[in-house]
């Protein structure tokens, strides 16, 4: 037989005895490798220099021993598993065949061939656990898949595998009857017709808001009619700096995954375009890409239908609010546009912090007032042109939610957001930029077909470093014109 001869199992380290010989980064890392699974493991660890972490935990834990001294044969008298975790690789030896004459299993740090067992990248949901070996030929291949796994298996898991244990409990008759129940119950997690049908109304729920919003643009631009066959006619010069700059914007969203409202709405700001308009552009030109998007995110059941909920019509109700309010205040647009150029200025940061990778701290736990994150995320997003998806999935990613879910669900209300706010501002707005308009609509909709294609042969890095340069110094324009107009 070829191929990974190992076989998985899972100790029971809370009754077993541990010990560890070493006390330098290898047996802290070795020692937290075991405490990370098993925090009631009994651990002994011996070494003549004991590093400062090791000792901190020995204090926290009064099952993890620290022996000060040098390794000897009886040092390993009581144990159960051995791990030589020492720089010598002649002391490693010598601990591997002291081991192997008392029939224990060792582990040797760095040193596959030596080892008789491994510990692997190991992923953890609550009582789920999955074990990864590359059969110690890439600890690193081994390392990004526990990402892949921690970063795409939902943090509720492990409720339903609570759910599942109650629920198996409750059943009756032989095993055959058991196995086709509980077999029934969890087709879910694979995407069964069950799953399709958690929210059967969906479909004609989108129809229906399509079709009646389709019904309210033709009526509205029905109404103005005179205003678009001026637009036809004699096109603006201005028209073809947003066509260009729709496309550009939409190249940079499709390359490092963001940006586009901040950096359309500066450019608007920059240009003379009022906040309204500005805004109004931005959230015309993201209907149609977020409803593809949320389109395919339905389909592959990436969308958390409880939470959708609980954004939707919060964020409608702000989306609304806030394109309402800045439409109302158009004729003051000298004195709103500073305060949207103080938001792109604030966003212009986080794209940097991104860009260099600067953490955050993870909130304590989930978010739980999520309709007033929606309401807040609507508002924002409507009156500086863009922010939804900055302020409402980081949120949730931040407060321990599942990135995938979370952005599938994001994106589909994100749809919802745009169509609602562009209806708005058509509503409110007398004069409307057309010409502004027209350009970021079609610009962003010639990039889209392309703008995947070239998204990975462009360093993102370099671009967000770039964008973040770019709308700070222009959000900082605005504010320094509008304060030395008031000087």
């Amino acid at each position: 037989m070829e191929g990974n001869q190992l076989f998985p199992v899972f100790l029971k380290l809370n009754q077993l005895h541990t010990v560890i010989i070493g006390a330098g980064p290898v047996g802290l890392e070795k020692l937290l490798a075991v405490l990370n699974q098993s925090g009631k493991a009994r651990i002994t660890v011996i070494a003549e220099e004991v590093c400062q972490e090791i000792a901190d935990i020995a204090k926290r834990l009064p099952q993890v021993q620290v022996l000060q001294k040098s390794y000897g044969s009886t040092d390993l008298q009581r144990a159960d598993i051995v791990i030589a975790a020492t720089n010598n690789n002649v002391l490693n030896e010598e601990i591997r065949r002291d081991a192997h004459t008392l029939k224990l299993l060792v582990n040797v740090a760095d040193k596959p061939e030596l080892c008789d067992f491994y510990l692997g990248a190991i992923v953890k949901k609550g009582d789920l656990k999955i074990a990864i070996s590359t059969n110690g030929k890439s600890p690193t291949i081994a390392k990004r898949l526990k990402e892949l796994f921690n970063e795409n298996l939902p943090s509720d898991l492990d409720i339903t595998l609570q759910q599942m244990s109650a629920f198996r409990n409750t059943l009756n008759g032989d095993f055959t009857a058991k196995v086709k129940k509980l077999n029934a119950v969890s087709a879910v997690l694979v995407g069964s017709p069950v799953q399709k049908a958690a929210f059967p109304r969906f479909r004609w729920l989108i129809w229906l808001t399509i079709v009646l919003s389709i019904s309210i643009l033709i009526a509205v631009f029905w109404q103005r009619e005179p205003e678009f066959q001026q637009f036809i006619y004699e096109i603006n010069p201005i028209f073809y700096w947003f066509l260009a700059g729709g496309f550009v914007f939409a190249m940079i969203d499709g390359a490092i995954g963001m940006s586009y409202g901040v950096t359309s709405t500066s450019f608007s700001l920059f240009m003379g375009i009022p906040p309204a308009s500005a805004s109004m552009g931005v959230h015309l030109s993201e209907i149609l890409s977020n409803g593809i998007a949320g389109w395919m995110h339905y389909k592959m059941g990436n969308i958390n239908w409880k939470l959708f909920k609980m954004l939707i019509i919060p964020g409608i109700l702000g989306a609304v609010a806030g394109a309402y309010l800045l439409s109302s205040l158009e004729h003051y647009s000298n004195y709103t546009k500073p305060f949207v150029s103080l938001y792109t200025l604030i966003l212009g940061g986080v794209i940097l912090s991104k860009a260099f990778n600067i953490s955050r701290k993870k909130i304590g736990g989930k978010i739980k007032k999520i309709p007033l994150l929606g309401l807040f995320g609507g508002f924002i997003d409507a009156v500086g042109g863009g922010g939804w998806g900055s302020i409402v999935l980081s949120s949730l990613i931040a407060g321990g939610r599942n990135a995938r879910f979370s952005l599938g669900t994001v994106k589909l209300t994100r749809f919802f957001i745009a169509l609602m706010s562009s209806l708005t501002f058509i509503s409110m707005l007398k004069s409307s930029h057309w010409e502004a308009v027209a350009g970021l609509v079609i610009g962003s909709a010639l990039a889209a077909p392309i703008a995947a294609r070239v998204s990975n042969r462009i360093s993102a890095k370099s671009i967000m470093v770039s964008v973040g340069i770019i709308v700070i110094l222009v959000s900082l324009r605005s504010i320094v014109v509008f304060v030395l107009k008031l000087i």
